[in-house]
């Protein structure tokens, strides 16, 4: 199965189905409001499929028991099936090994890890964190910190009024001072691609180490992170159709394997003394205590799932469903779109003339529409686009013409309730 690699590249796409695959997303039958539910808050979290909810019922009605630890066979039978995941994983990243794959809470987990050994131990005063104007919070703040504790800077490249890194900028930023790069594959807020091959490519030039964070990217198929050469890759559960409170840290194991424990416990551990404690071997040094088995074994399911999806297809769906949406959008009088990249995933981040994108959103809500409406955690997007926020209406491979047709509807019903 080829990679996805979000560049719009040509591929033979057969003909995807989403009103077929909807059958396998219970929730989608929900009515709200007395309403057929249309979903479109996507990018803030995606639906499960049937397979995900039928493995974690089967973990705790036929499995629970911890892992690692037990010579008894439940135990035994949970520790196969909680690795068998972190291999799901590992396909799904085309990673070298298991050994790059740690268990974490989400991607915000993720990227304080990063932050923590490798701030802790490669920054120093005078030296450079380098992220992007697009970042979610989760990739800013971790940043912050470490920065304030060991007299580092914090840079960012800037974006341009189509919600674009400014490349060139980039370049003028990656001088020798730059210690590691760390910016999102795909915007949450804007739904922008970023050209994440030049980057790891120009940062590798100067031996800098780069971090990606991939939780937008994953839920429009697989990537192949040997392809991209980035160091670190990290991504949440909850975003990829599976279970919350579970994520991944990929990390290169030469690299991983050269930082310190983020959290001492049980299991990160092959002994311990009073005077002296010895870790154990990746990936586990990582994973300190009882992991969220349950929600492993649901994220396996979730990206065994996907793996056997015809991506080509989707994406031509994907891609031709959000041409449509912008196209149907913008005919509505006083929208603006926010973000307007030349590369994208299904993202409308959008203001109406004159009314707070809460009330769109509590409007759309009684039509049984569900989108988010804030700032998705990434003020500083917001700051350079001059608003408090947007309406953001984000699409899966599940979604329909129709479901789009729906909120273009609802978007000109909230006009005639705020009058404008």
């Amino acid at each position: 199965m080829p990679a996805n690699t979000l560049s719009n590249e040509q591929t033979v796409a057969g003909v995807f189905d989403a009103e077929a695959i909807r059958e396998e997303f219970p929730i989608l039958e929900r009515r709200v409001h007395g309403r057929p539910l249309v979903y479109l808050d996507n990018a803030a979290t995606t639906q499960k499929p049937l397979p995900v909810l039928r493995a974690e019922d089967s973990y705790y009605r036929t499995l629970n028991s911890n892992v690692h630890r037990g010579v008894h066979r439940l135990s035994e039978e949970a520790t196969e099936a909680y690795e068998a995941s972190r291999e799901s994983v590992r396909r799904y990243l085309n990673a070298a090994s298991t050994q790059e794959i740690v268990f974490v809470r989400g991607t915000t987990e993720a990227i304080n890890l990063v932050a923590a050994t490798f701030g802790r131990t490669h920054l120093a005063p005078g030296d450079v964190v380098l992220i992007s104007g697009l970042e979610h919070h989760s990739n800013i703040v971790p940043w912050q910190m470490v920065c304030a504790e060991r007299g580092a800077t914090l840079s960012v490249i800037p974006i341009d009024d189509r919600g674009q890194l400014r490349m060139d900028e980039f370049g003028r930023l990656l001088t020798d001072r730059v210690k590691i790069v760390a910016v999102n594959h795909v915007s949450n807020a804007l739904g922008t691609v970023n050209p994440v091959r030049e980057i790891v490519a120009k940062a590798h030039a100067r031996s800098i180490p780069v971090l990606l964070d991939g939780a937008q990217a994953l839920p429009h198929g697989p990537v192949d992170v040997r392809e991209l050469e980035c160091d670190f890759y990290a991504f949440s559960g909850h975003k990829v159709f599976g279970p919350t409170g579970i994520g991944v840290l990929y990390g290169r194991s030469a690299l991983l394997g050269s930082l310190p424990p983020y959290q001492g416990g049980g299991d990160m551990i092959r002994s311990v003394t009073f005077e002296k404690t010895v870790y154990n071997d990746l990936p586990y040094r990582f994973e300190a205590g009882t992991p969220n088995i349950a929600g492993s074994i649901g994220l396996g399911a979730a990206l065994d799932y996907l793996w056997k999806l015809d991506w080509p297809g989707i994406r031509a769906h994907e891609r031709d469903l959000l041409s449509y949406a912008t196209e149907q959008i913008s005919t509505v009088p006083g929208i603006r779109l926010i973000g307007t990249a030349e590369e994208k995933v299904g993202v409308l981040s959008f203001v109406l003339q004159d009314v707070h994108p809460h009330d769109i959103g509590t409007i759309l809500d009684q039509e049984g529409i569900a989108i988010r409406t804030g700032h998705h955690c990434a003020q500083p997007v917001m700051i350079r686009f001059g608003i408090p926020a947007t309406a953001r209406a984000s699409f899966a491979f599940y979604n329909t013409k129709a479901e789009v047709d729906a909120l273009v509807e609802g978007v000109r019903r909230v006009r005639e309730v705020m009058g404008v």
